[in-house]
Parts: C-alpha cells; structure tokens; sequence
C-alpha cells in the first residue's frame, strides 16, 4: 500500500512544481508585455518631475489675495556709450544696482539687489527701449524667480540678448508681488464649483432618462417572465411580418395628428380652447371605457372607443407640445435670471413633439404584431392542417424577405452600396426559400419560446452595449449634437440603460412565486400579472438601485470630460495639459467631495428603502 501511495505523492508533488514552473513562466512574460522596469522611477529627472507634482496637487488654489506690484528698475545702457549719462539710482527704498550698467550686446551683468524684505520672491525683467509707452515689454531674465536672503540682498548674474541695441537707456527692472487685503475665493474654484454642480446634473439628468427606458426593458429580460411566452411557429411569422407595416402606420399617424394639433397650436388662444376641449372629450371617453358594456358588439365598441380617445389624446399631445414650446420661448424672455424655468418647459414640450411620431411608430409596431399573432394563432387552431400548414409557409415566406430587406437594406445605405436594388434583392430571396423551407419541416401547431428569443435578443443587446465604455459613446454623441454636457448626458443615459437593465432585470428574476401564481389563479392576464405581482415587489431595489447608478453616473461624467461630454473632467483634462497641478488639486477635491457626500446619502437612503 505504501508503494501506491508514495507514487501519487510523487506525481504531486511534480503536478504542483510544473504548475508552478508554468505560472513563474506566465508572469515572467506578463512583464515584458508590460514593460515592468523599476530602473525608470530612479532617473533623477523623473523623480523630479514626480515631486513637482506632488507639491501642486499638495497645494491646490482654493484661495488668492489681492497682489499689489512693487517695480524697481536700473537704467543700462547697450551697448555702451560715453555720451550718455545714466540717472543716479534712488537708494532710500528698495533699490538695484548693475554692475556693470553699461555692457555689449551679449554681454553679462551682475544684478544686486538691496534693502528687500528676507523671503521675498523677485522677478527680473529687461525692458528694451520702445517707440511708444504702449509698445513697452518686458522680457524676462531669470528662468524662475529669485528668493531674498535674510540680508534682505540678492545677486544674480544675467547674460544680456543680441539683439535689442538702442542709443537710448534701457533698463533691467525688479518686480515683486506682495500679498494685501483678506483671501478670496480664486477664480479656479468659482470653475470648479460651476463645473460640479453641471456634472451633478448630468448624472441627474441621465440616470434618470436611463432609468426611465431601463424599466420597460428589464421585463423583457427577465427569464422567469419570459420562458412560459409561446406561440405557433405561424403567428410569430405573421407578427414579424406586420411589424414594419405597423411600424411605418403608427410613425405616419402620430405625425399627422401632431402636425394637426401644432398647426392650431401656433396660435394661443384658439390652441388653448382646442386643448381644454379635447383633454374634456379624452376624459369622457375614459369614463365610458371604465363602465362594463354587455351585447354582441360590446368588445368592438369598446375598441373603437378606446382607438378614439387614443387618438385625440395624441393630438392634444401634439398641441400641447407646440403650445409648450412657445410659451417655453416666451418665459426665457421675460423671466431673466429664472429663465432656466422657461427652458425646462422648452425642452420639455421639445422632447414630446419630437418623441411622438417616435412613440406612434413604436406603439403600432407592438400593437399590429400583437394583433396579428393573436389573430394568426386562433385561426391556425381552428382551420385544418393542410390550410395551416400553407398559412404557415406564405408568411414565413414572405416575413423572412421583408425582414431580410429591411436588414439589408439599412446596410447598403450604411455602406453606400452602388446597386442596393441587387444587393438586396438576391439575399432576401435567398432568406425567403429558406424560411419556406423551415416552415414546411416544423410542427405548425407545436409552440415556439418566444419569450425565451425576446429574452436571448435583450440580453445581448445590454451586454453589447455596457461592454462599450461611455468614454467612447461620448465621442460619438460629442458629433452628433456637439461637445459639451449634453452629448454627455446621452452617452450616460445610454450606458445607463445597458447598466440598469441588467441589475432591473435580475432582481425581477429573483423575486417570490408566490404572488405571482396567487394573482394568476383569479385568471388575471399577464400585464394585470405584473402589476399587481411583480412591480410591488421590485420597487424598493428599484429605487436602491437608481440611487446607486447615480452615484455611478457623478464619477463616470468626471472621465467623460476628458471626451467632450462636459461637466469638471474638461477643466481637469485642461489644467493637466496645462501643467496647471494647483489647479487640478482643486477640480480633484471637489471631485472626492462630492462622491463622497453622494455616497453617504446614497447609503442612508438604501438603508431606509431596502
């Protein structure tokens, strides 16, 4: 027995040292891919370098006093000439002396300065003689400024330049700044605080335009409320046929009832009366859906009332949009510095009439499939086999080339293709026999998991678009609508969607069975499901959640500045290129501030939901 066992003990312990040998090996090359060389960081010049940055971001430039300038100039003559003579210098203050004070061009001249306060930082200048007062320069001598010594003397050899001759007296002048008055705000934090307070308000802006999209979403991506969605294979072709037609009806209708309802809307009055009339008339609709209708026709009549308050709601939203933005135009004029109030309802009416036909579109999208799924699926239950069977072919025939066109042709635009006609024709033939073909080999009775591919589709879109960073979105939106806030309020929403979508989606996921089969046993449908049975228990992660991604979205807006997506990552991108460290410090101290105060509120406020 030992012998056994002293050869699994052998084969170990080899197994361990070649895994070993193999991971020493691995990170020996993981530091040359990196190019790991500790000899780099004790090079004298980039220790430097390292220090200068440290001591600015030690010193960031919260504050700054009122400089008053002192300038004691030296009369020099260059080159030398014995016609002229040179002022006496005036020794009862402050006072330099050169030596010598006259000199060639190109020449050296020792500066001592006298009776100066020890400590003191002082500047030198040559100031060349001008034609005018106004054309006076200074031209700086010294590299960095000259520190006083406790005598209160300085000396400082300067070589003079070649190229500044004159016949009259020049001078080389001493300038220092000293402090007066109290500290007061620097300019640098005045940035700083408009800057943080535009990045709070694009992750506001943009968690909540995320959140808003994400919530829909995240029931399409749940597994526990998708997997039981099933279909005939026929009523899914039949739905996905009618889906760009319902699509281009819905866009085409919205925007024909917006155009009515702005078109009254241009003028106030007569669009206000019209909008009281029509929210009165969608109201009364509402109230008549909401009682219950018996007869042969009770269901038709039902929907057709419901098509019609639907229909003028949309109109008055139209009206209300274009009513909206004049008075939105009108309010920044007359509001002056509240006119941000009127900006808000700008946008906001701006948003609406833009997003309608938007919504109409979508809306017919869902509402034809719907339909026509649903109307599909029982005539292909009712009717025989064979007349099934041909049902199932045509429109699985004719769903994959429709498809496939739209597809391809969204494509050749993409790409600029110089025959679209052909190279689209062709492929979405191609598709269409092999749809035929598929729909002649399944069982046209036998159920497909829909809800399983909507699930597979939305997840794939989340993942696709939370592994894109919102550095690079905002690159991109930076083209579209310009740099600033804005194109980064839109990369956030978007990467907030992606974000929340998912987190959303797996808490629905996660939720107790329990109500859910309690609510479906009194025969509620699937959205009386959901609200009644889901949203009541996914609220308080829900909001956790939210609060959580905003805090998320104030730290990322900091990095997409560095992209054009304004907030306070622009300004610490430019002082950073600008060497301006002090500044920088600021910016970052801010930042830390902020997430920080985020992040404690955030906290307490989960705390107090969850």
């Amino acid at each position: 027995m030992s012998q056994p066992r002293n050869r699994r003990s052998i084969w170990r312990s080899l197994a361990i040292f070649f895994a070993a040998l193999v991971i020493l090996v691995v990170y020996a090359y993981g530091l040359q891919v990196t190019k790991v060389d500790l000899e780099k960081p004790k090079e004298a010049r980039r220790q430097a370098q390292l220090t200068n940055i440290i001591r600015g971001l030690a010193r960031p430039r919260l504050f700054e006093y009122e400089e008053k300038r002192l300038e004691i100039d030296a009369p020099l003559m260059m080159p030398c000439n014995d016609q002229v003579v040179l002022p006496p210098v005036d020794t009862s203050g402050r006072y330099i002396e050169l030596t010598p004070n006259c000199v060639a061009l190109g020449g050296r001249v020792t500066v001592n300065g006298y009776n100066f306060e020890p400590g003191e930082t002082v500047f030198l200048y040559f100031l060349p003689r001008a034609a005018s007062i106004h054309e006076q320069v200074e031209l700086r001598l010294a590299d960095a400024p000259i520190e006083v010594n406790p005598q209160g003397q300085f000396t400082y050899v300067a070589e003079m330049r070649k190229d500044r001759p004159s016949d009259e007296p020049q001078a080389i002048r001493a300038v220092v700044k000293m402090r007066s008055g109290l500290p007061h705000p620097s300019d640098t934090l005045k940035d700083t605080w408009d800057k943080i307070v535009e990045t709070v308000f694009l992750a506001l802006i943009a968690t909540t335009l995320g959140t808003a999209l994400a919530i829909p979403i995240s029931f399409l991506g749940a597994r526990n409320l998708m997997s039981n969605v099933v279909s005939p294979f026929g009523s899914i072709m039949t739905g996905l046929l009618l889906a760009p037609v319902g699509g281009v009806v819905g866009f085409r209708l919205f925007s024909w009832l917006k155009g009515l309802g702005g078109g009254l809307g241009q003028r106030a009055w007569p669009g206000l009366g019209a909008l009281m009339v029509s929210i009165a008339v969608v109201w009364a609709l509402i109230l008549l859906l909401s009682r219950q209708t018996r007869g042969r026709f009770a269901a038709l009549r039902q929907g057709g009332l419901g098509l019609l308050a639907a229909l003028l709601a949309v109109f008055a939203l139209g009206l209300l949009a274009t009513l909206g933005i004049r008075l939105g135009l009108g309010l920044q004029e007359v509001l002056g510095p509240f006119a941000f109030l009127g900006n808000l309802i700008f946008v906001i009416a701006d948003l609406l009439a833009i997003i309608l036909p938007l919504l109409g579109g979508l809306m017919g999208l869902f509402l034809f499939v719907s339909l026509g799924s649903s109307l599909s699926g029982r005539f292909l239950r009712s009717t025989r086999p064979t007349t099934a069977k041909a049902f199932t072919a045509i429109a699985a025939t004719l769903a994959g080339a429709v498809l496939a066109a739209l597809l391809l042709g969204g494509i050749a635009w993409l790409y600029e293709v110089e025959n679209p006609v052909r190279f689209v024709a062709v492929p979405a033939a191609a598709v269409g026999a092999i749809m035929l073909v598929i729909s002649l080999l399944v069982d046209v009775q036998r159920p497909v998991p829909t809800g399983m591919i909507v699930y597979n589709i939305t997840r794939t879109i989340l993942n696709a678009l939370r592994s894109i960073e919102p550095l690079i979105m905002v690159v991109a939106f930076a083209v579209w609508v310009g740099i600033g806030p804005f194109a980064g309020v839109m990369a956030l929403a978007l990467h907030t969607i992606a974000g929340l979508g998912k987190l959303y989606s797996e808490q629905v996921e996660n939720i107790l069975e329990g109500p859910i089969e309690a609510v479906t046993a009194t025969g509620a449908n699937r959205l009386q499901t959901i609200v009644y049975a889901v949203i009541p228990q996914i609220v308080p992660p829900y909001i956790a959640f939210t609060i959580y991604r905003w805090d998320i979205n104030v730290r990322m807006s900091t990095i997409i500045g560095f992209g054009g997506g304004g907030g306070i990552g622009f300004l610490v991108q430019q002082n950073l290129n600008l060497l301006k460290y002090r500044d920088a410090s600021v910016q970052m101290i801010a930042i830390a501030i902020v997430v920080a105060t985020l992040d404690y509120a955030s906290a307490k406020v989960r705390e107090r939901i969850v």
